[in-house]
């Protein structure tokens, strides 16, 4: 039988967009069909997004993209002003960056292999990629040991992940994580389905030994901060790797708003990279031009692309990076909405 070590050796390396500039090949995707069409235009909306002044950018992930080496993808958004505001799963922010912020890695691995086997020497496995399961439960009993120095009441997610990103600031050991990159340049960072993830065994084990007082999570909470960034940001555009909740909490806000008798456009730029079909009616696959019968994308500059985000993301984010939008941007830093 083998052991952890032979199988947890090579790490996960993660792509530098900054390294290529793929201007010139996503350019030359215009004049061609299908997908490679589609995605030309979904990075050409993407660097609009950014040459708008007006325009707020809200960041909606889903799906296994850090662990499969896209994490640097984004915070190299964050730190070049390139996203406002993220709305993600659990495990992305959680298990896979903060993971890393605490200094543990992702590892190159295959699917056909015993899984079994793996499950014996606890190793977790996605897809073709392998996750040291010893060290995941380091990290649930961080997100308790965080919650055991906070104020016993809920929070919103976003508060939260603020103190997941002072814990790093403190005693991180990789600089390279997202949550520690929004902390430092006060980019809000919202997990609508916090439990479902790392942070909700961090929280099970934290509230059984807290059972009268402690901290929670109120998802409402969220929900109000979000768009309480849209009245404030006003016009915005969405960009969005995957579906799920993530994306339809997004879309949400200007119904929200609405709700609160609050008028704010719709969101007036929208692209998603997935490779889900919208034919079941599920969320993830459903078109932006079906969103805004519900009054919650423009039609305008939207684009679906489908394609897998390994591939698609960071051909559409190196495209917006390499043609410099990005550089005159002002930092909406809507953290400190919360802050006051």
């Amino acid at each position: 039988m083998r052991t952890k070590k032979d199988y947890l050796q090579e790490t996960i390396q993660h792509i530098d967009i900054k390294n290529f500039n793929v201007v010139p090949l996503v350019e030359s995707f215009k004049g061609m069909a299908f997908q490679a069409r589609n995605l030309y235009r979904a990075a050409d909306i993407y660097d609009r997004m950014l040459k708008d002044e007006k325009c707020s950018i809200i960041l909606c992930l889903a799906g296994s993209l850090f662990s499969a080496g896209l994490k640097n993808v984004v915070v190299d958004m964050v730190r070049n002003k390139m996203v406002d505001a993220i709305v993600s799963t659990g495990a992305i922010i959680v298990d896979q960056d903060f993971f890393e912020g605490l200094g543990f890695k992702h590892y190159i691995g295959t699917p056909f292999v015993d899984d079994n086997e793996l499950r014996e020497l606890h190793i977790d496995r996605i897809y073709d990629t392998y996750i040291d399961e010893d060290e995941l439960r380091i990290c649930d009993m961080t997100i308790a040991d965080i919650c055991e120095t906070l104020e016993k009441r809920p929070y919103s997610s976003r508060e939260f992940i603020w103190e997941m990103g002072k814990y790093l600031h403190n005693k991180g050991k990789n600089p390279d994580s997202v949550v520690y990159a929004a902390y430092e340049h006060n980019v809000p960072i919202f997990v609508p389905a916090f439990s479902d993830c790392s942070a909700g065994f961090g929280f099970v084990h934290h509230q059984w030994h807290n059972p009268v007082k402690n901290v929670s999570v109120d998802s409402a909470k969220d929900f109000l901060e979000l768009t309480k960034i849209k009245l404030e940001a006003y016009e915005t555009g969405i960009l969005m790797i995957g579906g799920g909740v993530p994306k339809n909490f997004t879309q949400d806000v200007v119904v929200a708003a609405d709700v609160l008798d609050k008028e704010v456009p719709m969101h007036k730029y929208a692209i998603q990279l997935t490779v889900a079909d919208e034919r079941d009616g599920a969320l993830s696959g459903s078109t932006l031009k079906e969103a805004s019968s519900w009054g919650k994308v423009d039609t305008a500059y939207e684009q679906m692309v489908f394609g897998e985000a390994t591939v698609t993301m960071p051909l559409v984010i190196g495209y917006a990076y390499h043609k410099c939008g990005w550089k005159n941007r002002r930092k909406r830093e809507f953290q400190k909405l919360f802050l006051k």
